[in-house]
């Protein structure tokens, strides 16, 4: 599956990781779980955890974490892949 296809399957999905005040430290696991499940998981950058920085910047940081691929980011939420 291409990087085109995976964002055309990623629109249809829903959000089941969210990162909030407690920032992305909190959520590494949890997206490792969902990953090594699923090809595809949806994770929304709330305002308290994106403080003074870019929501492409945090979710390339937690990308980079889990060993992961991002394969999109849109306003406040990315998408991750293996």
């Amino acid at each position: 599956m291409d990087k085109q296809e995976r964002k055309r399957k990623a629109h249809d999905l829903d959000v089941t990781v969210w990162v909030g005040k407690s920032g992305i430290d909190s959520v590494v696991d949890e997206l490792d779980d969902q990953l090594s499940s699923r090809p595809l998981v949806k994770v929304k950058f709330l305002r308290a955890a994106r403080a003074g920085s870019s929501t492409d910047e945090k979710a390339a940081d937690l990308a980079d974490r889990i060993n992961a691929e991002l394969i999109d980011t849109r306003g406040h939420t990315a998408v991750f892949s293996r």
